[in-house]
């Protein structure tokens, strides 16, 4: 049958219950729409009308509203090119087992990155292409977050990938679907809990270094944008009280709308896709999403794309059923991948001969204390990572397991995981120093601060994943306590546990750049040169840009190095003794 909108119009209204009339549901969910597409209009012509050497940002409170939503689509933006960063590149590496050779340790690369090593090349390729006007600066502060968010949802997509259930597979393979076919109706969903739980985490890391992403400073220069972020900045520099905690309560704000609006639903919605094999689960609940399916614009609309996107019925099963290979490609696929394959390291070539030529620069006294910072930071970085883990071990599992606590806890987590940490480092350290802490200790401390959600959103994840009727087996077996977390707990949870520590690792190494180099109007500035963080931190400022080189690289190999011999080790035992699904 030929292609018709107004057949497909005709199909979706059909099915809408007529009776109800358009009701104020229906015109709320209008004008939130026509509001939302005129802010973005304004907001793009500011951003291409506004000098990138406008400096200027309002103190005034008035402004907050407007500020916060700009930051809010920077972040949603900068969210979308992640999603679409993960579902490429996670399907690619679990699917072309040549490339995932290069693509995994690629990806620790990338997370162990810091975001400020990223800008003065951001701001080189996108601000001075689109001046005079701030776009190309919007583009970098939105990249800027994006490499703060994609990492953790891509190895998570990426090992949700790679522990498929054999039988489902098997089903897959039965029934002759298509690589579209396995992809949507067996891979995509089996990996949503895990993708929902990361997202919420990615838009909290993003979050994180959003002072740093909207106020850029790059040699003698600082370049703003108009934003949550860069007003907090300015407020807490010129010591205005008020604004700083009007400030902070327009991001709390931001986060709970954030995660009623958006967030709490598409977790209910989640739900549909456990794996059960029966059981009993308490199902949860979301205000806004019932509240939208009192909508018969949505219905219609959620109907129409659905008649869009249909496809023909999968293929029966055929009488003598031969199983082969499911990762197998088709050739053009194949032949496709190793293209993309070969360009990618070309560019890789490419960008390391570049690199190559400024390592030059640096003297072997420097190497040596950048060897000594690297082991400084280092032994921070993972002793963070083992105290985060022993209180959101138990505080994870108890929100993940009890649908009333995750009703109740969800939002203050997401706050407290979203708000920007580096806002209250200095505050932090202020009772640090009062308290005569060394500089080792309130580093230690605050990367944790600003990782450890990290684990704990997997964690929380790994949770509510678990089939209710193991759960039930548990209960009926009497095997409680210690027994009941060895033998059923820790199994299930593992493979999140994993994800939730290599992200976090690469969280804390992003956090160094900002716990060993902080500046605050009440605290002296932390001597740089303690730690490779302290080093990235204040090389931009110093022209140093072939230092700033050598301490990302080293950062990067200790960080491969420690992937490859501890987490991948790791990651072969989630899959192979401590997966639910084999």
């Amino acid at each position: 049958m030929p292609f018709s909108f107004r057949r497909i119009w005709g199909e979706a209204t059909a099915v809408v219950d007529k009776s109800r009339k358009i009701g104020w549901v229906d015109v709320l969910v209008v004008v939130g729409l026509a509001g939302l597409f005129f802010a973005l209009i304004s907001m793009a012509r500011g951003a291409v009308h506004r000098p990138l050497e406008n400096q200027e940002i309002d103190t005034s409170v008035w402004v907050l509203p407007w500020y916060t939503f700009q930051s809010l689509m920077r972040g949603l933006v900068a969210y979308l090119l992640s999603l679409g960063f993960t579902l490429v590149y996670g399907f690619w590496a679990a699917k072309d087992h040549v490339a995932e050779r290069v693509l995994i340790p690629l990806l620790d690369i990338l997370q162990s990155i810091p975001v400020l090593s990223f800008m003065p090349v951001l701001f080189v390729a996108f601000a001075g292409l689109f001046a005079p006007s701030s776009l190309g600066l919007e583009l970098v502060a939105v990249i800027m977050i994006f490499t703060g968010q994609a990492w953790n949802m891509t190895f998570s997509f990426y090992h949700s990938l790679r522990s498929v259930p054999q039988d489902q597979q098997e089903v897959a393979t039965m029934y002759r679907f298509t690589w579209w076919q396995r992809l949507r109706w067996v891979e995509l969903p089996f990996s949503t809990m895990g993708l929902v739980w990361n997202s919420m985490m990615s838009m909290a890391g993003g979050w994180f270094f959003l002072i740093s992403c909207e106020s850029m400073d790059l040699g003698e220069e600082t370049f703003r944008l108009p934003g949550i972020g860069s007003y907090m900045k300015e407020v807490s520099g010129q010591g205005l009280l008020l604004p700083q905690l009007l400030a902070s309560a327009a991001m709390i704000s931001m986060i709970v709308m954030l995660d009623q609006l958006l967030w709490r639903p598409v977790v209910v919605w989640a739900q549909k896709f456990r794996v059960e094999e029966g059981g009993s689960q308490e199902a949860m609940t979301s205000w806004f999403l019932d509240w939208l399916k009192r909508s018969r614009l949505v219905a219609a609309g959620w109907r129409w794309i659905s008649l869009l996107k249909r496809e023909p019925a999968a293929k029966t099963a055929p009488t003598e059923i031969v199983l082969h290979d499911p990762t197998r490609q088709s050739p053009w696929v194949m032949r496709f991948s190793l293209l993309v394959f070969m360009a990618l390291l070309c560019g890789l070539g490419y960008g390391a001969w570049r690199l190559l030529w400024l390592l030059f620069q640096v003297s072997s006294d420097e190497w040596l204390s950048l060897a000594t910072a690297g082991a400084c930071t280092f032994g921070r970085v993972y002793v963070s990572l083992i105290l985060g883990t022993l209180w959101a071990l138990p505080a994870g599992l108890a929100i993940g397991l009890s649908p009333r606590l995750s009703r109740m806890l969800q939002p203050v987590v997401q706050i407290l995981a979203a708000y920007p940490a580096p806002l209250y480092f200095p505050f932090l350290m202020v009772g640090f120093k009062a308290m005569g802490i060394t500089l080792t200790w309130y580093s230690i401390v605050l990367m944790m601060v600003g990782t450890q959600w990290y684990i704990l959103f997997n964690i929380i994840a790994g949770s509510m994943a678990i089939p209710a009727d193991l759960k039930e087996a548990a209960v009926s077996y009497r095997i409680n306590g210690w027994h009941r977390f060895w033998h059923l707990y820790l199994p299930a949870i593992f493979p999140y546990l994993v994800t939730g520590w290599v992200t976090a690792a690469g969280g804390a190494w992003n956090a160094s750049i900002i716990c060993e180099y902080l500046t605050y109007k009440e605290v002296e500035q932390v001597p740089w040169g303690t730690g490779l963080g302290a080093i990235i931190a204040g090389s931009p400022s110093q022209g140093k840009f072939a230092l700033l080189a050598a301490a990302t690289l080293l950062m990067s190999a200790i960080v491969v190095v420690f992937n490859r011999t501890v987490w991948k080790r790791c990651y072969r035992l989630a899959e192979s003794r401590y997966s639910l699904n084999k």
